[in-house]
């Protein structure tokens, strides 16, 4: 069996940086056929959405995907909350995890995985201010040291 190609649709850069990413599950998308063909042409953004679990089913909101154009009546609201497929083990032990102090759940990234629509979620604990810094700082230390390295080579 040939390997699966996997194409990047859309990527939260910002939960990386507000948020640790503790757990990742890769969950399928429950979608109506224009937004499959929307997505397809790259047009989805996740970057202010959040995930939320209600009787026993786990809901992504504010994830937009544009009106395919070449759609008709049957085109759905772009904002529409989506339903996320997951195990119902999965989903019970998120449902405990949320329950402590200071653990949500974030979409990280959007993908084709063969001819499928996943969704990569990620259970996040929120970081402080001095911990962003923190990682800045680090950032900018990385960056500093690769330019020295670059410098030092090209003499």
């Amino acid at each position: 069996m040939a390997k699966e190609s996997i194409k990047m649709i859309a990527n939260n850069k910002k939960a990386r940086h507000d948020y640790f990413l503790e757990e990742l599950y890769e969950t399928g998308v429950c979608l109506h056929g224009t937004e499959v063909k929307s997505l397809r042409m790259g047009k989805c953004s996740v970057k202010e959405a959040f995930i939320r679990i209600e009787n026993g089913e786990v809901i992504v909101y504010g994830m937009h995907i544009s009106p395919y154009e070449k759609g008709n009546i049957f085109n759905k609201d772009p904002l529409r909350p989506k339903k996320l497929l997951m195990h119902k083990k999965e989903i019970l032990k998120l449902q405990q995890k949320i329950a402590e102090k200071g653990y949500t759940l974030v979409p990280v990234e959007v993908y084709l995985k063969g001819s499928l629509v996943k969704v990569q979620i990620a259970l996040a604990k929120g970081k402080k201010l001095y911990d962003k810094r923190q990682d800045i700082a680090k950032k900018d230390q990385r960056r500093e040291s690769e330019r020295d390295f670059k410098v030092k080579n090209l003499y």
